[in-house]
Formats: C-alpha cells, structure tokens, sequence
C-alpha cells in the first residue's frame, strides 16, 4: 500500500466519518423515548465527556515515547503488556461488532427504497447488501491511505451538508411554526444523564485518529485539532438534528421507527426530505465502515509489531495497512453483518469503549503531576465514563434483558479467548507436566 500522508482535513473526515454513521438515526429514537425534547442536552452532556476523554488522549500522545492510540497508552502508562492486549483485544471486537451493525444498517436504508426487492431467486437480499459494502470498503483501503481519505472527505462532506441543511431549514420551519422546544423540565431532572449513557457510542469514532498516525502529517499536532474540531462539530450537527426531528416528528414515529425519523421529519422540509435524508443515512454508514475499517487496519498493525495478535493476521513490517489484516477483518465483519441482529454485538462495543476511555481518561489524571495536564478535565472523563457504564448496564438490564444476558455471554467469550492466547505459555506448560 501506499505511503500517501493525511492532512488536517483528512483527519477531520475520518473522525466524523466514525462518529455520525448510522448510530444517530438509531440512538436518536431510543434517547427520545428517555427524555423526549431535551435530547439535544442528552448529546451535550455525552459530547462533554468525550472531549474529556480526547483531552486526555491528546496529552498522553504527547508524552508517551510510543504514542500510537489505547494499547499504546495503556501499555506505556502501566508497563502491563498482557493488560493491554486484552484491552487491545476487546477494542478490536468492538470495532468489527461497530462495522458490521454499519454495514447492516447502510443495508436496511437502502433496503427502503422501493425499487430493491427483498429476495432475489429466493435469497434474502438484506444480507447481501450488507456483504458487498464491505467488500466494497474492502477494495477502497486496498488502495492506499489516500484513496481512503479521499472517499471519506467525499462521503463526509455529502452527508454533512445533507444534515446541517436539513437541520437548519428544520429549525426554521419548527420556530416560524412554534413547534421547537427545547424540553428545560426534562433537562433538568437525571434522564438526560442515562440518556447521554446510551448516546455515548455516537461519539466513539474520533479516537480512530490515534492509530494512523504513521499515515498522518505531522500526527501530534494534527490529530489533537482534528480530535476537538470533529467532537464540536459532531455536537453541533447532533443539537440541530434532535431539534428538529424532536420538533418536526411525532414522538409514536420516533419511537416505532427510530432509523427513518429524521427522513419523515425531512418531508415538509425539502422536496424529496425523504429520499434525501435516506441517502444520507447511506453516506453515513458508508463512511462509517470505511473510517473504521481503514483506522482498526493500523490498529491491527500495531498490535501484530508489538507481538499481541498471532502472525496470521499479517506483517507488521509491511508499508501501511497489511492486505492480510484488512482482509481477515473485512471477513469476520461481513460474517457478523450477514447473521442478521447485532444488539448484543453493539451494546458489548459501546460498554467496551466507555470502558477504555475511562481507563485512558484515568491514566492521564494519574499523570498529571508530571506534565501539563489539567487533572479537572480527565476527572470529568473519568467520572463520566463511569457513570454511563453503569447506566448502560442498569438500562439494558430493565429494558432490554435478552440483550443483556447476551453481552455478559459475549463478555465472558471474549476474556476466555484472551486469555487462552496471553497465557497459552503457562498452558503449554501446565499441559506438558500433567
């Protein structure tokens, strides 16, 4: 692959591109059912705890003498290796878990439109789909870093412009017709709290940034501004979106129909909202999976030159992204996506990241005496990540109870399958004396 660099703008894309995908047009229904108009402050409150977390992402890359995103600062801070290649492992699932649900759900909105059938010579099309964006990302990556950036500014900038357009018309029909509020009685009680919980994977993408940075100009510096630039930006984009769709939507629709409520909100808006808004969901979930699929590849990487995945999954010597790693994991995404429902998958993907930012927000409090570090803002981080782990905990056990006995069966799995690989040397051992 080639050796292209990526630039600010670049960066920038690829941070959004891994946090508006196809989660808003999911969380937004379930953030509505919890705190109806003050949904918008649900997105506030998680977007706050997400910068704290890149705060500390951003002074810990500085100091670490083998800065390279989570495994990296977790290993350097802590001196654990197999600590963190568990945490590395996990984060990995997560990822794939992350790129299949994209990928189901770019299947389902293109599924909305009329002229896609449902089966083809009695095959389920659904699945299909969902397999064929993946390759399709597949093939993009296989190209190089910078025909990567390129197709994510393009499919960024589109989707973008779609929801800020949408969201602006939206807030000015809702206010000429008084029908935006900004539901201050909700804001003001604990709802918002375990709603920001469950809207916290919305915001999970920018830390994509830390693993490319061997792709990226002059990494340090520019992925501290791409990290602050795309989580305002994504706030902004989310604020305007709860607004008017909150405003705009009957809440039985949101409810009922979470993933098509921003187009139903878009109809009196724009001629064709509908088919617009649908498209953009497309854009979404496109850029999603290619974000993310490009940024685990260097993930992957540094995981194989530190020795904490098996050589199988490539070369850590290669230029760029090994085809073999993009390969392996554009596999197992696609086997995922085609299975069909991904809740438990998702819900054990968000508790996963919440759970490391936390860790990495709690690193870089520990630090704070040494460096410049603002020991408020990675507290806040801290606090935070907490809090919404049990939140999210407490959510899908009262709400959704199969879900969460299938993430604590997922949970199990993977910690099993950790560690059997980080102890397969004490095994062996064991094994040969017995």
């Amino acid at each position: 692959m080639a050796a292209e660099k990526l630039g600010l703008k670049e960066c920038v894309s690829i941070a959004l591109g891994g946090m508006i995908g196809g989660g808003i047009f999911a969380v937004l229904g379930v953030v509505a059912q919890i705190v109806h108009a003050a949904t918008w402050f649900a997105f506030v409150l998680a977007g706050v705890v997400a910068l704290c977390a890149g705060y500390s992402y951003n002074k810990l890359n500085d100091i670490t003498e083998n800065p390279g995103g989570s495994v990296s600062l977790i290993q350097g801070c802590t001196g654990r290796t197999k600590l963190a290649g568990m945490a590395g492992w996990t984060l990995l699932f997560g990822y794939i878990g992350s790129m299949a649900m994209y990928a189901y759900a770019f299947s389902s909105f293109a599924m909305g439109f009329n002229f896609i059938p449902n089966t083809i010579l009695g095959l389920p099309i659904h699945p299909v789909i969902a397999v064929l964006v993946i390759l399709g990302f597949l093939g993009i990556n296989l190209m190089g870093a910078q025909a990567t950036g390129s197709a994510e500014n393009i499919l960024v900038g589109i989707k973008v412009c779609i929801l800020i357009a949408f969201g602006i018309g939206g807030l000015w029909l809702g206010f000429s017709q008084h029908k935006i509020t900004f539901g201050l009685a909700q804001a003001t009680t604990f709802k918002p709290i375990m709603a920001a919980a469950i809207s916290f994977v919305a915001f999970q993408g920018w830390q994509l940034l830390f693993y490319d940075q061997e792709s990226i100009e002059n990494p340090i510096e520019t992925i501290r501004k791409a990290v602050y630039i795309a989580i305002f930006i994504a706030v902004g984009i989310y604020i305007i979106v709860a607004l008017t769709t909150l405003g705009l939507t009957p809440l039985h629709v949101i409810q009922e129909d979470p993933e098509r409520a921003l187009a139903v909100a878009a109809k009196p808006i724009i001629p064709y909202g509908f088919t617009i808004i649908s498209l953009a969901a497309l854009f979404s979930t496109g850029s999603a999976i290619n974000a993310t699929l490009f940024s685990s590849g260097y993930f992957a990487k540094r995981m194989l030159s530190n020795h904490l995945l098996p050589d199988q999954f490539g070369s850590a010597e290669t230029e760029g992204v090994p085809s073999q790693t993009l390969i392996i994991l554009s596999v197992i995404t696609a086997v995922f996506a085609s299975y069909g429902s991904l809740d438990a998958i998702t819900s054990f993907a968000s508790l996963a990241f919440i759970i490391i930012f936390g860790t990495v927000s709690f690193l870089a409090y520990q630090q704070r005496k040494k460096t410049d570090i603002r020991g408020i803002i990675p507290a806040i981080g801290m606090i935070g990540t907490s809090g919404f782990f049990v939140l999210m905990f407490w959510h899908l056990y009262n709400a959704e109870s199969e879900t969460f006995y299938s993430v604590l069966f997922i949970t199990v799995v993977v910690i099993a399958v950790e560690l059997l690989y980080f102890e397969r040397d004490v095994l062996k051992q064991e094994i040969a004396r017995i």
